[in-house]
């Protein structure tokens, strides 16, 4: 599909061979705090999640691709659209690049340009959203970088470590 088709990289449905990447991300505790998630996962739950995931989003309300280098396959992370109301014309968007190695390569940048190309080609969508904790500077520059505008603050969102943190909310409207 040429729409996930990058310089770097191309963004691809999951597969039952991703298990055990989607393993380790799933139970990297670093990343709770971003996708709500306080126990851990069993590789039995994960197998039933990607033996589902080739269901459509307009039925599911969400879509997750992995993120492949176009060199040599290898996963880098996920990108996940959520929430998706074809009704509201919206769709909202988080990714994680999982491994430091693979970060400040601009695999996340070229993934979001091409996830959100995909969005308001293929889903028609109006908008595409984020939200993002304040402390978590990276994100907000992608974002940023990407043309999405913080449009709003979601105080005391998230509660981490023993402390309440507030989201920013972003948005790309494209002629907006």
């Amino acid at each position: 599909m040429k729409t996930l088709k990058g310089e770097q990289l191309f963004l691809r449905a999951l597969e039952p061979s991703d298990l055990d990447f989607l393993y380790n991300l799933e139970n990297f505790e670093k990343l709770w705090e971003v996708s709500n998630t306080t126990t851990p996962f069993s590789k039995y739950i994960l197998k039933k999640y990607l033996s589902n995931s080739h269901r459509d989003i307009y039925d599911v309300k969400q879509l997750r691709l992995v993120i492949c280098k176009n060199e040599d396959e290898s996963q880098v992370g996920f990108i996940d659209l959520f929430d998706f109301d074809p009704k509201h014309k919206r769709v909202g968007v988080g990714i994680v690049i999982f491994s430091e190695e693979d970060k400040r390569k601009g695999f996340a940048l070229e993934a979001l340009n091409l996830t959100c190309n995909y969005a308001f080609t293929h889903l028609n969508v109006h908008q595409i959203f984020a939200g993002i904790t304040e402390d978590n500077q990276g994100s907000i520059n992608l974002f940023e970088k990407a043309g999405f505008e913080k449009s709003g603050v979601k105080k005391d969102w998230i509660f981490s470590e023993g402390n309440f943190k507030n989201e920013y909310f972003y948005q790309l409207i494209p002629n907006s």
